[in-house]
């Protein structure tokens, strides 16, 4: 039986939590805290007049703008960060054209990288453009004449995208991974619990099988020790008796047989066959054709509980008719017939549930195989009834 399912939060994967999440929210808040800090020791002018002014209210803009890669993905739509990056990218084109040093151009880079890990490629990869036209550009018109490197760094602000691309395809790759370990594991409770289904399935067929191989036989000599009671046959009563005592020895060996089978111990088949009809009351009724070969535990499970169903119908509908099983090993399949005569004693027993056929069809049927029944209609069993169950080799 398997253990007991314990509830996983989303993303877990051998028991561990995957905490991608909350490291990416902390890098993303220190990412932001350093351009932020390094902004303020470098860029120049920064104050609260002139040029200093303006620097200061273009400095806290670009920051504003900064911060929505802090924002959750499912808190803003695309369109709406697509816009607010283009003014971003505004803001820090501007930024680079009023300050005269420092480390403005980080806000660009970081901005066009954050666009091609969030947005779609197309206009991401417009937002990288217009940022490497337009800082630089500023970055040309503001360089010494023969002085081209620093407009360089303008123009690269757009590659910055490619990283940001690369990012969100791990990210994405990653969701995937994750999203697949979840459905395998979705997958695996299904049939844990479809197996589970299928083994009380089979417990409650050979549950089934040993109750009623017992008790009907008990049952129905009890009966007739209440019938004998008013008698006074005392012999008649003690030998009732005595079969009901016989038949609960043989229900604790048959309740032995389930237990083996439920541990899925293997049983000899000829054997087991043999011992179950001398336990009956009918001997030398085994007849076995062709080489005998060792079956796997499945099919010999399933071709014992079918005898045991055929005795015990043969008991409770034909009592004390003669009963022959024949057991034959052909080269495709191994086929178990059981007939028995018509009845010789009164019919006493109550009529059955039905859930032994339905057992033995269900049990041939997981193997592959056929199960027929019905009555003897010529020859010496005439009268009678006969099953046989083919199961594929």
């Amino acid at each position: 039986m398997p253990a007991r399912e314990t509830d996983r939060p989303v993303g877990v994967a051998g028991g561990r939590p995957l905490d991608r999440g909350g490291r990416s929210a902390r890098s993303q808040w220190v990412l932001a805290a350093a351009i932020i800090i390094v902004g303020i020791l470098t860029i120049r002018p920064m104050g609260f007049s002139g040029r200093g002014l303006v620097v200061l209210v273009l400095f806290v803009i670009n920051c504003a703008v900064l911060a929505v890669r802090l924002v959750p993905e499912s808190a803003v739509p695309d369109r709406s960060v697509a816009l607010w990056l283009a003014f971003g990218v505004l803001a820090a084109a501007a930024l680079l054209a009023t300050s005269r040093s420092g480390t403005s151009y980080l806000f660009a880079f970081f901005l066009v990288a954050f666009a091609g890990s969030r947005l779609d490629t197309k206009p991401a990869l417009v937002l990288a453009a217009s940022s490497s036209l337009l800082c630089g550009s500023v970055l040309y018109l503001q360089a010494e004449p023969g002085q081209y490197t620093p407009s360089l760094v303008g123009f690269a602000t757009g590659a910055a995208v490619l990283a940001g691309m690369a990012g969100r395809s791990r990210a994405q790759a990653t969701r995937a991974a994750i999203a697949a370990a979840e459905s395998a594991e979705k997958a695996a409770r299904a049939e844990a619990r479809t197996a589970v289904l299928a083994e009380r399935t089979r417990i409650a067929r050979d549950v089934h099988d040993v109750l009623a191989h017992s008790l009907a036989g008990i049952n129905m000599q009890l009966e007739l020790v209440d019938a004998l009671i008013d008698t006074g046959d005392l012999a008649r009563i003690r030998e009732a008796n005595g079969t009901a005592h016989s038949l609960v020895r043989e229900s604790l060996r048959q309740a032995q047989w389930t237990v083996h089978a439920l541990r899925e111990d293997h049983l000899p088949l000829r054997e087991s066959l043999d011992a179950m009809l001398r336990s009956s009351g009918h001997h030398d009724a085994l007849t076995v054709v062709g080489g005998v070969r060792e079956l796997p535990a499945q099919s010999t499970q399933c071709l014992l509980r079918i005898a045991q169903e055929a005795l015990t119908n043969a008991t409770r509908h034909a009592p004390g008719g003669e009963v022959a099983m024949k057991l034959t090993f052909a080269e495709e399949a191994t086929v178990l017939g059981v007939r028995n005569r018509p009845a010789t004693l009164p019919v006493t027993a109550a009529a059955g549930s039905g859930m032994g056929l339905i057992g033995m069809r269900e049990r041939i049927a997981l193997l592959g195989g056929s199960i027929t029944t019905g009555p003897v209609t010529a020859g010496p069993d005439s009268g009678g009834w006969q099953v046989e169950a083919v199961i594929p080799r």
